[in-house]
């Protein structure tokens, strides 16, 4: 049967945390009027899966025109190439996350631990900034340099009916300086999540926190942890 999460009005979970495939990271997805962005794609194996879902969910996902990369490891970025290629969306990510989405190192990917051959895919919008904009039809998305995790990992969040919707994926890691994880960074990156005083968590793996105290308490669950 076909099944998706509805987080609040216009956000969706459609995939990971058994939606799809258990290698998959949660996949999210915003719409509002016309247009909808994906965030991740899983790691590439339910892609196709993943898609035909939210159609057959009554999501028409010819309205997706951007799917953001929130960074480079294989469980977030497996199905770029599948789904940019059937969506004909633009992918979105972060400059320092060019070597593993778009040249695919191994070591930045961490392909070989889902034993999953990634397919290289080009990124066409490059995030620069410290916070960067993308809209669908007309709603705000807000994508926040947040690394720690890895370089050029981003959260994002948007403001939904008064009530603000952080996606905030691997904010409990896990940590390797093969693939550049700086633990000062992430601690620097959570502050700044706390800062957003954000109502609604959807994470990376481990699903959805809907108020404003669960988000509080998880991320600095974490925080706590590895201090």
């Amino acid at each position: 049967m076909a099944k998706i999460i509805e987080v609040c009005n216009g956000v969706y979970q459609v995939g990971g945390n058994r939606l799809s495939f258990p290698e998959d990271c949660c996949v999210y997805l915003v719409k509002h009027d016309q247009e909808a962005v994906l965030i991740d794609t899983g790691a590439g194996k339910s892609a196709e899966f993943i898609l035909d879902n939210m159609e057959k969910c009554g999501i028409e996902i010819t309205r997706i025109k951007n799917i953001i990369a929130t960074h480079g490891h294989i469980d977030h970025i497996g199905g770029l190439k599948k789904m940019r290629d059937r969506l004909q969306a633009q992918i979105v990510a972060h400059q320092l996350e060019l070597p593993a989405i778009e040249d695919g190192l191994p070591q930045l990917t961490a392909a070989s631990w889902y034993r999953v051959e990634y397919q290289k895919v080009k990124v066409d919008r490059i995030l620069k900034n410290e916070i960067e904009k993308v809209e669908a039809g007309g709603l705000e998305l807000y994508c926040v340099h947040t690394p720690g995790h890895t370089p050029g990992g981003i959260s994002i969040y948007c403001d939904i009916d008064g009530k603000r919707v952080l996606f905030g994926q691997d904010i409990h890691g896990p940590f390797n300086q093969e693939w550049g994880s700086d633990m000062q960074q992430w601690r620097n990156s959570m502050q700044k999540l706390l800062d957003l005083e954000a109502d609604i968590l959807c994470e990376g793996h481990f699903g959805i926190y809907g108020s404003a105290k669960e988000v509080k308490a998880y991320i600095e669950s974490y925080l706590r942890r590895f201090s």
